[in-house]
């Protein structure tokens, strides 16, 4: 059998979560599990070039997880044919021209999202990478947390019936940098600088919406800054220009509403970080990252409203915890191994730069709703009639 060396740009993962996910818990963990097996027997082994602009960050990284290749010269990673992959997880403003780069070396294309700052630069990319003949890919790792996955297994099954509604609450409470560290970094909170929890979650939403429920066909959202002034990790305050929650309803195709509610300022209360809860004629449950419960029809019981007594129904005893049945593994994980099958032998992958530019679609939609207080159509998109050639970035 033959194991197929892929040599993987990976620019921009000094960062938390280029670090954790994209690196350890991914690239890290399929090399450590003797590659990505496919059906003949062979295998495909990723060899990871790490790139950034800091050289001791990357030094660092490199020594600690043993990783031989490392630059600060993005041009000399994209000369090597050796280097066949090229992934961004850079800072969202510096997204687009490092993709550009990649796709004019003839590189295939893996990067985070959102995938530009604005529908026509993520347009653009989706056009570049098709006149290329580059595959391409954009991270959805919330299509295949554990919770997500098994709210999909009931849709399948039938379990919703006609399904009328999603409600889903994400968010958590980060601190302002004074007193304690805020867990997220500064620029998150500075739209000069592509921040915005509109711009940052908006296109999950998008996806997670669009594959489980029904297309997104028009938008209503309110966006709020409500912490205005914060800590920088310099201990200097800063004025939060970009938003920090997001009150959005959707209208999916096929009737269902959906009410999402996104906030870096608000105290959780509720199972998880995420919550969906979806409602239907013959069945409901609510998913978190991991867990997900459900109430049949025959299992709901009947509340009266009656605020004079005490009531005696308690709620949450009603509901029964999906089982797993299956090893759950990595999200992040999950979808580099498939996109490693794209590349290599041309399995579907439909999570696209396409798909990309529909989450930036619906966050540029969800400003300009909140700035002009309307509901917002969701056009289709395609490539066709995009100027590649336009100064957009």
């Amino acid at each position: 059998m033959t194991v197929h060396k892929y040599g993987i740009i990976m620019n921009g993962v000094t960062g938390r979560m280029g670090t954790r996910q994209h690196l350890i818990r991914s690239i890290l963990a399929i090399r450590e599990q003797g590659g990505v097996l496919l059906e003949n027997g062979d295998t495909i082994m990723p060899d990871p070039i790490l790139v950034g602009r800091n050289e001791n960050k990357l030094k660092a990284l490199s020594e600690e997880h043993q990783i031989e290749r490392w630059t600060t010269d993005l041009k000399e990673a994209l000369s090597d044919d050796y280097n066949r992959i090229y992934f961004d997880s850079q800072t969202t403003s510096r997204r687009s021209e490092g993709i550009k780069q990649a796709i004019e070396a003839g590189k295939h294309i893996y990067c985070e999202k959102p995938t530009a700052t604005t529908l026509e630069g993520s347009l653009e990319l989706a056009k570049l990478a098709e006149d290329a003949g580059v595959k391409n890919g954009v991270v959805q790792d919330k299509l295949f947390l554990p919770g997500v996955m098994k709210l999909k297994r009931l849709i399948d099954a039938g379990f919703f019936g006609e399904i009328l509604s999603v409600r889903m609450e994400f968010g958590y409470w980060v601190f302002e940098g004074d007193w304690q560290e805020g867990q997220r970094p500064s620029w998150n909170y500075k739209q000069e600088e592509g921040g915005g929890i509109i711009v940052d979650m908006f296109p999950h939403w998008r996806y997670v919406l669009d594959h489980l429920f029904g297309s997104v066909k028009a938008v209503s959202c309110t966006a709020a800054t409500h912490i205005p002034r914060r800590v920088d990790e310099e201990g200097h305050e800063y004025e939060a220009t970009a938003d920090d929650a997001a009150y959005g309803t959707f209208e999916l195709e096929g009737g269902a509403i959906a009410q999402v509610n996104s906030s870096w300022a608000v105290r959780v209360n509720r199972d998880d970080l995420l919550t969906i809860q979806v409602d239907g004629t013959e069945g409901s449950a609510v998913a978190g990252l991991r867990g997900c419960k459900t109430q049949h029809r025959v299992n709901t019981p009947k509340p009266v409203w009656n605020p004079d007594l005490e009531n005696t129904i308690k709620f949450q005893d009603q509901w029964a915890e999906v089982p797993n049945n299956t090893l759950f593994e990595n999200a992040f994980k999950i979808q580099w191994e498939l996109f490693f099958k794209h590349v290599h032998q041309n399995d579907p992958f439909p999570w696209d730069l396409l798909e990309g530019a529909r989450g930036t679609q619906l966050s540029d939609l969800g400003l300009q709703s909140s700035k002009e207080r309307r509901w917002l159509d969701v056009p289709e998109l395609s490539v066709e009639g995009v100027d590649k050639h336009a100064n957009i970035n």
